[in-house]
């Protein structure tokens, strides 16, 4: 019988009568509908009320983190004809939101998000403007430094975002695990547009073009996110005594496989730029790497709709083993020379990141208090962003040194050495 035809009516014969009546239960016929365990992981995720309003301002905000660092680059030697002073400057700017950022998410836990995004974003917003007009009006070099310097109070979007979906489904592990991967698949989704967006706006209109773009989107995505006041968690009470998230058993070991991961991702980068420099196709470098980086975004999503893990710390040494093992596969393609075999090496290579990500960002949310769980999930986000820097270096000495095909060993052995890092984990009490 098809599915949304109602049953057909009983028969009986009266005398010359012939009676048709329904079966019983279905005098009025409604088809089925398909009921919510049925749904997709990502399609109850958003059913909950106010998800779908803060993601949509988090995503506004959470753009311009792809932005900022290519749109200064391009304003700073364009204008001034120095790549190394533009370097420099975005290396400082790395450096003050390493030290800035922690603080910044501390007092978001102690404060409340809204309280304390909507005027740290506005320094921050602030601090690019200021460095748009040192640009644009010839001020001395130093006055760069301050104003990018000024962008280091940017809050943790992201970790805010995890801080809600952790606040909403505390009770329900799967459904923290597929807000998990939907975030991480968020973060690569802009990384991947991010630079692009900058460079065509840089390009295509005049240079600040890239950074007041991405100022105006993050403080209206900051402004919308801080508005949706129903999702946003409370401030838990913290105890006067509570220590910091450093000193908490079994994070310090998470913090450096991250710092590892961001090795991987700041090597692999920079040493494929110099391969399709090297070949002549430096243009190719960014959709090549964008392939990485869309890998990482699909096997993300498609991990949000496996189970999660029974045992996560087991399960992080499996996907930084399979990170190991996948990311050999640019270093063998590399070695035939082909700019198209390493972009078809990049695609399965990105895929293990995302896993390696969620897993250990779900690590951190058990580990950390609720009351500290900004100032934790930033601290992770300041490891990796440390491990991006170390990692352009290695990889950018390697590439020099070495040829560009075997700097590629450059994100094995950073992998490998998250993968050692995994195994002297322990699980805390």
């Amino acid at each position: 019988m098809p599915l949304h035809e109602p049953p057909p009516p009983l028969l009986a014969v009266s005398g010359d009568v012939l009676i048709a009546a329904h079966r019983p239960g279905h005098g009025s016929y409604k088809p089925r509908r398909r009921t919510p365990g049925r749904l997709s992981p990502y399609h109850r995720l958003f059913a909950t009320p106010g998800a779908r309003a803060f993601t949509a301002g988090n995503l506004l905000a959470r753009i311009p983190m792809g932005m900022f660092s290519v749109s200064a680059v391009m304003m700073i030697a364009g204008s001034r004809g120095s790549y190394a002073l533009a370097g420099a400057v975005t290396a400082a700017g790395f450096a003050a939101t390493a030290l800035v950022a922690p603080w910044t998410a501390r007092l978001v836990d102690r404060y409340g998000q809204a309280r304390v995004a909507v005027p740290a974003t506005a320094v921050a917003v602030l601090g690019s403007l200021a460095l748009l007009l040192c640009v644009r009006h010839d001020a001395p070099d130093w006055t760069l430094f301050a104003a990018y310097a000024a962008t280091a109070t940017t809050p943790n979007t992201g970790g805010m975002s995890r801080a809600r979906w952790a606040h909403l489904h505390r009770d329900d592990p799967a459904a923290r695990h597929t807000a998990n991967s939907f975030e991480q698949a968020v973060d690569e989704l802009c990384f991947m547009l991010g630079p692009v967006a900058a460079a065509f706006l840089c390009s295509a209109l005049f240079p600040e073009a890239g950074t007041l773009t991405g100022a105006v989107l993050l403080m209206t995505g900051v402004l919308v996110f801080a508005a949706q006041r129903a999702t946003e968690p409370p401030v838990a009470p913290r105890a006067k005594t509570a220590r910091s998230p450093l000193r908490l058993p079994g994070v310090p070991a998470l913090l450096t496989v991250f710092f590892a991961t961001g090795v991987v991702f700041g090597s692999m980068e920079i040493v494929t730029l110099a391969f399709a420099d090297g070949l002549g196709h430096s243009a190719a470098a960014g959709p090549v790497l964008a392939l990485q980086a869309a890998g990482s975004c699909v096997a993300g999503l498609l991990y949000g709709s496996a189970r999660p893990a029974a045992d996560p710390y087991r399960r992080l040494l499996v996907c930084v083993a399979a990170m190991t093992a996948l990311m050999s596969l640019p270093l063998l393609a590399a070695s035939t020379g082909s700019l198209v075999t390493v972009a078809g090496a990049l695609l399965p290579a990105g895929a293990a990141t995302a896993p390696t990500m969620i897993t250990g960002m779900a690590l951190v949310q058990r580990v950390v208090p609720e009351a500290q769980l900004n100032e934790g999930m930033t601290l992770a986000v300041t490891a990796i962003l440390g491990g991006i820097a170390a990692g352009s270096a290695t990889g950018g000495r390697l590439a020099e040194h070495l040829t560009p095909a075997s700097a590629y060993l450059a994100p094995v052995a950073a992998a490998g050495l998250a993968t050692v890092f995994c195994v002297a984990l322990r699980r805390p009490r």
